[in-house]
């Protein structure tokens, strides 16, 4: 069991699926700080200074009932029972980002890849310039006139 265990975590798949769980991970980060830090101030100002991430509903107030909240802290310090309906918006929008970039690299590798499996437009076959019939590129001879061809 240990072998087949060692064979497994060594092979190069388990390596790949590893070093891409580490990248995107680290990926995650930066879009969650792109999503937080760059692009939601300014969606938030244009529609009227709203921050998404302070968007809350409250089901049930905390300790002193019928108390407004400011920010979603402030209801969890109360032990207000809340629906974070902005953290949300931002985790769609991060999400939408997120998959976008990674279609977009995908994209690229896909047209990278086709390129590369497109050989280089060899013909495997020639007509004869006798009896003008289709012959492999190689043939010496034409096997439909039998006549001598030169390479």
């Amino acid at each position: 069991m240990w072998k087949e265990f060692k064979e497994f975590a060594v092979k190069g798949n388990v390596l790949d699926m590893a070093v891409g769980i580490i990248i995107g991970a680290a990926f995650g980060t930066i879009v969650s700080s792109l999503v937080k830090d760059i692009l939601m101030p300014p969606i938030g100002m244009a529609l009227g200074n709203v921050d998404f991430s302070n968007l809350f509903l409250v089901l049930k107030s905390g300790s002193e009932t019928n108390q407004l909240y400011d920010t979603v802290e402030a209801a969890q310090k109360a032990g207000a029972v809340t629906i974070n309906y902005g953290i949300f918006i931002n985790a769609v929008i991060g999400f939408s980002i997120v998959a976008f970039s990674v279609f977009l690299i995908i994209k690229a590798f896909n047209n990278l890849k086709k390129k590369e499996e497109i050989p280089a437009s060899v013909p495997a076959t020639k007509d004869c310039p006798y009896c003008f019939s289709t012959i492999p590129v190689k043939a010496t001879k034409c096997g439909h006139c039998t006549s001598l061809l030169s390479n």
